[in-house]
């Protein structure tokens, strides 16, 4: 059964005085947990001093794999840190590349969802290295998810994150500066908030086939709506 969003984790708190998006702020309320960068989760976590908010808010784009003038796109929401997620993308999804994204017939598009701060901070490692190593990085977030994100303690799981990400190429300055970006988890969040609500996902991993929505399936299942999309 896949992870369900409940109510608490798309009324999300954002910045404009019910919290801030900020190294020493509030933090942003999902399920209960604050969802603060890295460096206010720390901060928060040993007693010391926050630093500035940053002022600006940077555009969050869509992580596309495949023909960008495919007929079809298939879009998944799916989080870091859902099971299900990571089922879908060790089987389901795999299978999907082959046959559809990398022969040009479908253009894929993931969409992350943020079920608490690890799954943020995973995006955000996953989007530190660019295009080019995004979906690199996050075929070894799901596949590796039991590993990275097993610890209770948000320490631990920072640098299992820092590893994948050394893995990728990347240095600790430059994945330090995606961790501690607090203009970039703001606009994670606001981004992943509005398109969630758009699409009324509830739960992940949730699929659309040009847009028409779909949960949790089968490839054989998939592939027969695929197909059909390619049809009509």
């Amino acid at each position: 059964m896949a992870k369900k969003l409940g109510l608490a984790a798309l009324a999300l708190v954002v910045a404009g005085g019910l919290g801030l998006w900020a190294f020493g702020g509030a933090g942003v309320q999902t399920a209960g947990q604050s969802l603060l960068p890295v460096t206010a989760a720390m901060a928060q976590e040993t007693g010391s001093a926050p630093a500035e908010a940053p002022a600006e808010t940077p555009v969050v784009p869509d992580m596309v794999m495949g023909n960008a003038d495919a007929k079809v796109t298939l879009t998944e929401y799916a989080s870091y840190t859902c099971p299900h997620c990571a089922t879908f993308h060790a089987s389901v999804f795999k299978q999907v590349k082959a046959e559809y994204i990398d022969t040009g017939k479908v253009k894929f598009v993931l969409r992350e969802v943020y079920f608490d701060r690890y799954g943020l901070w995973a995006a955000m490692v996953a989007r530190c290295g660019g295009e080019m190593r995004y979906f690199g990085i996050s075929d070894i977030l799901f596949n590796t998810q039991q590993e990275w994100a097993a610890s209770d303690d948000a320490m631990t799981v920072v640098e299992n994150l820092r590893k994948i990400g050394r893995t990728a190429g990347m240095d600790d300055a430059t994945l330090n500066a995606c961790l501690e970006d607090g203009a970039m988890a703001q606009a994670l969040v606001t981004t992943y908030q509005a398109n969630a609500e758009a699409d009324d996902v509830q739960s992940t991993p949730t699929l659309l086939v040009n847009g028409e929505k779909h949960g949790n399936m089968s490839y054989e299942e998939l592939k027969t709506i695929l197909d059909a999309a390619l049809e009509g």
